[in-house]
């Protein structure tokens, strides 16, 4: 039988969680991995960049 909750999260969610990743500029991606940058604010990247250094995450304006 078919899962009927899979990926219904996202539907809530704007543009249904797509974006722009600021640290590798892809577009049209998934953006569901939050990670938090020295200062404390948190920037949602994606599935390729969420093991990414903490350095490229401290470099994203905003």
């Amino acid at each position: 039988m078919p899962k009927t909750k899979r990926g219904r999260v996202l539907w809530n969610m704007p543009s249904r969680g797509r974006g722009t990743c600021p640290i590798c500029t892809s577009t049209r991606i998934k953006l569901l991995y939050p990670r938090t940058k020295t200062d404390g604010k948190a920037v949602k990247v994606c599935k390729r960049c969420a093991g990414a250094p903490q350095v490229k995450i401290d470099a994203v304006n905003g």
